[in-house]
């Protein structure tokens, strides 16, 4: 069977299950560095690289005013980056393991990070102050996102649940169950109402974020769903697997629309650009590769990375991606003209 890494000496904090019960060691988990790309000085030819961590970087998001980068390592570190100049700002130091994600609330003010001590720890995004731990015996918090009003908090766990936190003290809302195996992404609609999850089971779920109440169910994948993202007008839902395709999805009636080919290797994240026409996909195959969201055309291929690509964001301008790589790097490139690869 086709591996998405070759043998590494680094033990792999978690694996992804591919079909047929196997396991393939996790891209986005095994030293995923951070790669940042396109910032307002760099271009798709010349990213700008940001080193700091000591290991792979598993995890990167925009601060909502754009100003500010968040990354998690398998060092065990969250750090802050100033994304105009690249600089780094701080290290949050906490987590006795690996951190598998990071996210910044809506209002800019909390950043959550989940790590492999089964942790989630929420830190002030101004200070980077440790706020308080949350300890809620669900596994690995291998996603996490707020709401957008930043009151819930929501984690995707490897004991197959999603659980919902109040952001400001840290409690147990609701547990979500209905996925058979690890939940790989969780993401909430632009209106806060809906969750959507991804799973190892190969199916994407969605629910009621009020009520916690299970709505639909979306199968069509041959492996593991690694990324769910809505987009902005939140009538589409971009997903990506370890089939090595990205499917693009109605969010109201939950039918596919497309699938998108074109990477060699597993789909670990996708994320739309601010105004909805571009995608922004990280693979297995080094690459990450940019589509036009409403005809699935592939656009353009960003080559530079020397591993697997995780973890892919968009500033909240939409003038620069970034993306986490197991190359321990964060580049930033800068968007420009989309038109397909010149």
């Amino acid at each position: 069977m086709k591996t998405a890494f070759p043998e590494r000496e680094t033990p792999c904090p978690a694996q992804i299950r591919l079909g047929g019960g196997a396991t393939l060691a996790a891209a986005r988990l095994l030293l995923i560095a951070v790669a940042l790309w396109l910032s307002p000085t760099a271009s798709a030819q010349t990213p700008r690289t940001l080193e700091g961590h000591t290991a792979a970087v598993y995890s990167i998001a925009f601060s909502p005013d754009g100003r500010t980068i968040v990354s998690g390592s398998l060092d065990g570190t969250v750090k802050l980056w100033d994304a105009a100049s690249g600089r780094a700002l701080r290290t949050l130091e906490g987590h006795t393991a690996y951190v598998q994600s990071v996210a910044f609330s809506r209002d800019g003010r909390t950043i959550a990070s989940g790590s492999g001590d089964e942790t989630i720890r929420l830190w002030d995004a101004a200070s980077g102050r440790g706020l308080r731990t949350v300890r809620g015996r669900a596994g690995v918090a291998f996603s996490v996102a707020f709401s957008p009003n930043s009151r819930t908090l929501a984690s995707g766990n490897t004991d197959g649940t999603v659980r919902l936190w109040d952001a400001a003290s840290g409690r147990a809302l609701r547990t979500l169950r209905g996925h058979a195996d690890t939940v790989y992404c969780v993401a909430f609609s632009p209106n806060g109402r809906t969750i959507v999850s991804g799973s190892a089971d190969n199916t994407i779920r969605f629910w009621g974020a009020a009520s916690g109440r299970a709505l639909r169910t979306l199968r069509g994948n041959k492996d593991g769903v690694l990324s769910v993202a809505f987009s902005p007008d939140g009538r589409t839902i971009a997903s990506s697997s370890a089939d090595e395709t990205i499917t693009l999805w109605d969010a109201a009636s939950g039918r596919a629309l497309r699938t998108l080919h074109g990477h060699t290797d597993l789909v670990f994240s996708v994320a739309f650009s601010p105004d909805g026409r571009t995608l922004a996909s990280g693979s297995g195959d080094k690459t990450v590769k940019l589509w036009n969201a409403a005809s699935g055309r592939a656009l353009r291929t960003l080559q530079g990375h020397a591993g697997a690509v995780p973890s892919v964001a968009f500033s909240p301008d939409g003038q620069v991606i970034a993306s986490g790589s197991d190359d321990t790097t964060i580049k930033l490139w800068g968007v420009g003209d989309t038109s397909p690869n010149r």
